[in-house]
């Protein structure tokens, strides 16, 4: 079993709940739940443990962001299509992916991503700015690049796989 099957199983990631993952409006959605965070437990200076508060909605909405919306009208969209080569990439310990897939560059840039989650959660303890606004930009760099890919795995894995063709309309 792949990392990120483990990962969409915790995020409770069956067939319909891919697809509604893959609506536009989860993907951009997804992308406030750093920043919120960040803000939430940065916060803890003017409102103390309130802080907690904003902070576990913040947690709760990354879990409940992938199942929250439903099924998009269309998959044939950036967004729509990174969450659905996310799902063929999670799937190549069962169907193959082309060798210009199997790359390191997907790990480095989860790594470059994780470093911003890290400086990040280091600037929150430590009141950096500047440290907020790099470690949350590296992640949504790494995340936004890996993303990219995700996209181009699905283009080109699309036409070669009758189940994958079934998610483009």
């Amino acid at each position: 079993m792949t990392l990120e099957r483990k990962v969409a199983n915790v995020f409770q990631l069956d067939d319909e709940n891919w697809m509604k993952h893959s609506n536009p409006w989860s993907v951009w959605t997804r992308y406030s739940v750093l920043p919120f965070i960040v803000l939430a437990f940065w916060s803890r200076i003017w409102i103390g443990w309130w802080c907690l508060i904003p902070g576990l909605a913040s947690l709760f909405w990354m879990f409940l962001n992938p199942i929250f919306f439903s099924r998009p009208a269309s998959t044939r969209n950036w967004a729509s299509k990174s969450v659905l080569g996310e799902r063929v990439y999670l799937n190549r310990d069962k169907i193959d992916i082309p060798d210009i897939h199997k790359t390191p560059l997907f790990s480095l840039l989860n790594l470059i991503s994780s470093v911003g989650m890290l400086l990040a959660i280091w600037a929150i303890v430590y009141y950096s700015i500047w440290g907020a606004v790099l470690g949350v930009s590296l992640a949504y760099i790494g995340k936004s690049w890996y993303l990219d890919r995700m996209v181009w795995l699905y283009e080109s894995m699309k036409n070669n796989n009758a189940e994958y063709k079934s998610w483009d309309y």
